[in-house]
């Protein structure tokens, strides 16, 4: 990732609270928090060069961070907030927590028609440049959130890239996911698996027909392979989900009279995590939610406050690895209630008692 934890250390010669020590104390500290701090070195190291034990290497070092004569900073870029994500991360046993500082004018982000905030596809592409290595198989679902992030994308190492989901609509499918897929095996130098077909067909029949065609069945069979995936989250509103957008009014009220919170590569959950509304599944072309769960790395993308109890939801269902989100919705997230076991680590499906 392009951002990096850069640890700045100063041994200054004097200080208020360092007075207290000797010439010969201050001199000698500086000298081991330089070698420490700044070179690397270890306390083992450190002891043979100044001829003392390493526990009295300890406690200089100790003292010298006790009395101000080394101060040492942490520093990201000022758009990761680098507090929120290590709470997020622990909290929800995620394995990469990535929180972004929400736009200035964040009320905007609690609209149900405001974008997921820009800069998130910028760090997932980011974070992807760091999870993806050579040889493994990048699924992409479809997504606005993962389009951002292909567009974004800079840099990944020799990798096959698949299509995990239909599109939206199938005529914008050149500038939606099969655009994303071919723009990151481009990055890579890898293959492009696209899948040319709707995201939602009229009835299981018709999916199932699709699905057999060569150039879907093809990259079906890349599912099991995938070991990194980059997927999207939407809330169960209009403009937010596309599924929802694109079912009738009557199927609309059908699943929400199922308590549907959250909506990811077609498969529904409710606040708990728990998936409904399968037989949606039999219209949709999408990678099967066990095939989902038995990758090793699934990476979220999604923020602002419209959609942080659908990602709190999908969280739950123990489908993802890893988040990238805003200050808006990690907020939301670290405030709700507790989700008991760790998901994203344990990879447990709520359904499963």
């Amino acid at each position: 990732m392009n951002s990096s934890e850069e640890i700045a250390v100063s041994a200054m010669s004097a200080g208020r609270s360092a007075l207290r020590m000797g010439p010969a104390e201050l001199v000698q500290a500086a000298a081991m928090a330089r070698r420490f701090y700044l070179e690397g070195k270890s306390k083992i190291q450190i002891a043979e060069e100044f001829g003392v034990s390493r526990f009295k290497v300890a406690r200089v070092l100790e003292t010298a961070l006790e009395r101000d004569l080394v101060r040492i900073e942490i520093r990201v870029p000022a758009e990761l907030d680098a507090e929120r994500s290590d709470a997020l991360r622990a909290r929800y046993g995620l394995r990469h927590a990535v929180v972004v500082e929400s736009p200035a004018d964040s009320v905007d982000v609690e609209t149900a028609d405001a974008p997921d905030p820009e800069n998130l596809g910028a760090v997932a592409a980011d974070l992807l440049g760091e999870l993806v290595t050579e040889g493994d198989v990048l699924g992409l679902a479809w997504g606005r959130s993962t389009i951002h992030m292909a567009a974004a994308l800079h840099r990944l190492p020799p990798c096959t890239v698949v299509q995990l989901t239909g599109v939206y609509d199938a005529g914008t499918a050149e500038r939606g996911s099969v655009e994303a897929v071919r723009r990151a095996a481009q990055v890579s130098g890898g293959e492009a698996h696209p899948i040319y077909a709707p995201m939602l067909l009229p009835d299981p029949a018709t999916a199932a027909a699709l699905r057999n065609q060569t150039g879907i069945a093809r990259a079906f069979e890349y599912f099991d392979k995938v070991t990194v995936a980059a997927v999207s989250i939407g809330s169960w509103e209009p403009g937010i989900s596309t599924v929802h957008d694109m079912l009738t009014d009557e199927e609309r009220g059908h699943y929400a009279s199922l308590g549907v919170a959250a909506e990811m590569s077609a498969h529904l959950f409710d606040a708990e995590g728990r998936r409904v509304g399968r037989d949606l599944g039999e219209r949709c072309i999408t990678v099967e939610a066990d095939r989902l769960r038995r990758i090793p790395e699934v990476v979220a993308i999604a923020g602002g406050l419209r959609k942080a109890a659908a990602i709190g939801a999908v969280l739950r269902s123990g489908l993802v690895t890893s988040l990238v989100t805003d200050t808006a919705a990690a907020d939301f997230l670290l405030t709700e209630s507790a989700p008991g076991p760790r998901p994203a680590l344990e990879r447990a499906d709520p359904d499963v008692v």
